[in-house]
């Protein structure tokens, strides 16, 4: 079958065009899935640079995410059938295959049926930034009815998933964004304001939306600096939630508010095997598919490339200010 293979460390030309083994069931309850299309996530492109998370030797085939069709099932499979349209999140760590090749085997626990009103592209889109986006706002967050959030880089790939899931649990939503353009997005995607970040301090902004106040709850997609600048816009009491590393920091405006501080990093369960957490995964997946299928849920696809032009996708991820998602058609 045809696949991209990370030959190597380094640039996008690391990523080659060839023919593999097409991968086989080898577990009674193992599903075998033809794939239609991969997201492309911004992991994707620090594997390649840094290296895969496992010490398996490369080449390895890179894309947390997938959709497509099953095709074959093991004798034990009890949730699939032949034909069924599938999403999830699984590979593409350095151990099990990722999802820029034409198939993929994974077991039935961690599959769930995509959307019937989704496309394919949009199926693949979705799966790692929904559930990111969910652990941090809800289950790190604890976001309420009728609380303030600010979701910083709203245009983003979690950022615009994470302004839909916020408002459907009925929160107010601030966010930041680079332009005009990018702020009419986020817009149409129901955040109550969008502070252009490029145009000024987003930490006057914000206390001016809140009346001095600050965000119940402020996620932080961005890095160190961000995070750094958001403990003053967070309320006192409130939670300050990051997807990564903040670095060295002096937290004594944070202890004077009484924040809670946390971290979401949904590879966690697939890094260290934690089934049950696998299993939560699932369950958030099958949630977003029936918000989705009544219209309350949808990833932006903002560019569908070929999979023989998976280097050309990590490169615009690369280049930043992506709005959406981009996804890989095989």
């Amino acid at each position: 079958m045809k696949a991209i293979l990370m030959t190597a460390t380094g640039e996008p030309e690391v990523l080659q065009f060839q023919d593999i083994k097409e991968p086989e069931i080898s577990e009674v309850t193992q599903i075998k899935v033809k794939l239609e299309a991969a997201g492309v996530n911004p992991v994707d492109t620090k594997i390649r640079r840094k290296g895969v998370f496992h010490d398996q030797a490369l080449p390895a085939v890179l894309g947390c995410d997938g959709a497509g069709v099953v095709v074959e099932t093991g004798t034990e499979v009890s949730q699939f059938k032949t034909g069924d349209k599938v999403w999830f999140c699984h590979g593409g760590l350095g151990r099990e295959q990722g999802n820029y090749a034409e198939y993929t085997v994974i077991d039935q626990r961690w599959v769930s049926l995509s959307p019937k009103t989704f496309s394919f592209a949009e199926a693949a889109a979705s799966p790692l930034v929904m559930i990111t986006a969910w652990g941090a706002l809800f289950d790190r967050g604890g976001l309420q009815e009728g609380q303030t959030v600010l979701i910083h880089a709203g245009a983003g790939g979690v950022g615009h998933v994470a302004i839909q899931l916020a408002k459907l649990k009925g929160a107010r939503v601030i966010t930041t964004v680079s332009s005009e353009q990018k702020a009419e997005f986020v817009k149409n995607l129901g955040a109550d304001a969008a502070i252009i970040y490029t145009q000024g301090d987003f930490a006057h902004a914000v206390n001016d939306l809140t009346g001095g106040k600050g965000a119940d709850l402020v996620f932080d997609t961005v890095g160190a600096a961000v995070f750094k600048e958001s403990i003053a816009v967070t309320a006192h009491f409130g939670r300050l939630i990051t997807l990564l590393d903040p670095g060295e920091l002096n937290l004594g405006e944070a202890r004077m508010r009484n924040l809670l501080i946390g971290f979401e990093l949904m590879l966690t369960p697939m890094l260290r095997d934690l089934a049950e957490a696998r299993d939560r995964h699932v369950e958030i997946l099958n949630q977003c598919a029936q918000w989705a299928d009544k219209g309350l849920l949808k990833p932006h696809v903002s560019r569908q490339l070929s999979l023989i032009e998976a280097a050309e996708a990590h490169k615009l991820i690369e280049a930043g200010h992506t709005s959406g998602k981009i996804v890989l058609s095989v």
